[in-house]
């Protein structure tokens, strides 16, 4: 707990304005989407970098833990302060878009800058930052640099790492360091912007981010495949890839899903649909989208396609894309309480996977509705249980650290996007052996040696 002394340091830090320990805001920023709640201490409000070195240097000094903080929307704990202590939040002043490098195509942005609002910025310059996390409306970008964070058009554009040229970020001990450069190419030291990057704030605190961006591609279409069974569909995914296709996303719906899309939404979709492949190419010539869509339309009829639909139009393409952006909500027909994991397997055992997790879901007993980025391998696997039953929720536990075995056999990772953070750490022992455990703990010791940075999170 904090005293009286610690209270007055930091109105002296950040000014009496952005500290609060009231209740409210302990409840605002105890909870994440895991629905799980810690309350910290109090929530500091930094106005700039030297309010965070500050901030840090005299929480190390004190051993007051630091939970840094974006907009509180992952799925495994990372924001969440499981030990108390400080909620380091971005949103109030560290939110500035601070360059866009038209020359050189980058962004330079503080952390707590909402990923929407950095798209927008760009594709008004005729730029493009490809990164879509579900979350793009309200996740911070300092919260999709920590977890890494994918999206549904990381099957052709990758994934948040990918643009990171450069960090600045705040040490435990309150020293400011620079990692990376505005330069194409850096091969100069060791590379502790990518250490950084899904580090889940447990190595420093990001205060600023350079970022590249691209040309905005010109034309763009959507489709929608129907395929008779998830095996169909599975065996479309890494055979169209490896035909040539590259299109921007490639989203699945199984049919669990699209039954409780059709139940909870009303939407229509095709009547005899056992899995559907939804996804958008682009290029900056029409011919270009056209080839794309025929590679894809020729490789899914050679693996069991039932129909193609194609959108050009802006309305028809959200009508396309409205019943995958919404399957996640709609799966809890099946139970009130959602065990959401985001395996991710190498593309072509995305067949057996999904088989081998049908499976282990009867064995016990639960529906397991899949969805996700099918084009990287990213499915989203949801065991729903009945959140009220002690005997079912600890069974669904089971199937889930079952399915993290079976992946990690695959050559899959417990986590594509959302990180580990609380809810995966009991998981890590699964998916790495004691020494890449020990050389984790030895890398969180040699930026944090007095554990203050987001302890409990990755296992650490």
């Amino acid at each position: 707990m904090l005293d009286k002394k610690d209270i007055k340091a930091f109105k002296n830090i950040v000014g009496e304005d952005n500290i609060y320990d009231d209740k409210a805001h302990l409840i605002a920023y105890s909870y994440d989407a895991t629905r799980e709640r810690y309350e910290p201490d109090c929530v500091l409000f930094p106005k700039d970098e030297a309010d965070v070195s500050a901030i840090l240097k005299y929480c190390n000094e004190n051993q007051i833990v630091i939970t840094p903080r974006g907009a509180g929307s992952g799925f495994t704990g990372g924001a969440l302060p499981a030990k108390g202590g400080i909620i380091l939040a971005f949103e109030k002043h560290m939110n500035k878009i601070l360059e866009i490098d038209m020359q050189n195509m980058l962004a330079i942005v503080q952390p707590g800058v909402i990923n929407m609002d950095l798209q927008n910025k760009a594709e008004e310059l005729g730029l493009f930052y490809p990164p879509d996390p579900a979350s793009e409306l309200y996740s911070t970008l300092g919260g999709n640099v920590s977890e890494n964070a994918g999206g549904m058009r990381a099957a052709k554009y990758g994934i948040t790492k990918d643009y990171v040229m450069a960090l600045r970020a705040v040490l435990a001990n309150g020293k400011i360091i620079r990692a990376g450069k505005r330069t194409i190419k850096d091969v100069a030291g060791y590379n502790v912007a990518g250490i950084l990057i899904a580090s889940e704030g447990t190595l420093g605190v990001i205060t600023e981010i350079t970022l590249k961006l691209l040309p905005k591609p010109k034309y763009a279409s959507s489709y929608m495949a129907v395929f008779p069974n998830v095996e169909d569909a599975m065996n479309a995914v890494f055979k169209s890839l490896a035909s040539g296709a590259n299109p921007v996303a490639m989203e699945f719906i199984d049919a669990l899903s699209i039954k409780a899309i059709k139940e909870k939404l009303g939407v229509e979709l095709p009547k005899d649909a056992g899995a559907l492949l939804i996804g958008d190419v682009d290029g900056n010539v029409i011919q270009e989208v056209e080839f794309q869509l025929g590679i894809l339309q020729k490789s899914f009829e050679e693996n069991g396609l039932v129909e193609f639909k194609i959108a050009k139009e802006k309305k028809d393409r959200e009508k396309i894309w409205y019943a995958r952006r919404n399957v996640s909500q709609c799966v809890t027909i099946y139970g009130s309480k959602k065990l959401n994991e985001d395996i991710s397997v190498p593309r072509s055992k995305l067949p057996k996977a999904l088989n081998e997790i049908y499976k282990i879901g009867e064995k016990y007993g639960f529906k397991v509705p899949c969805f996700g980025h099918a084009g990287d391998g990213n499915i989203h696997v949801n065991v729903m249980v009945d959140g009220s039953d002690k005997k079912e929720l600890e069974d669904g536990h089971k199937a889930i650290e079952e399915i993290f075995k079976l992946v990690v056999k695959m050559g899959g990772t417990l986590s594509g996007e959302h990180g580990i953070g609380l809810s995966k750490a009991p998981f890590m022992d699964i998916a790495f052996n004691d020494d890449e455990l020990e050389l984790f703990k030895k890398i969180k010791k040699a930026f944090d040696p007095n554990n203050i940075l987001n302890p409990s999170k990755m296992g650490l």
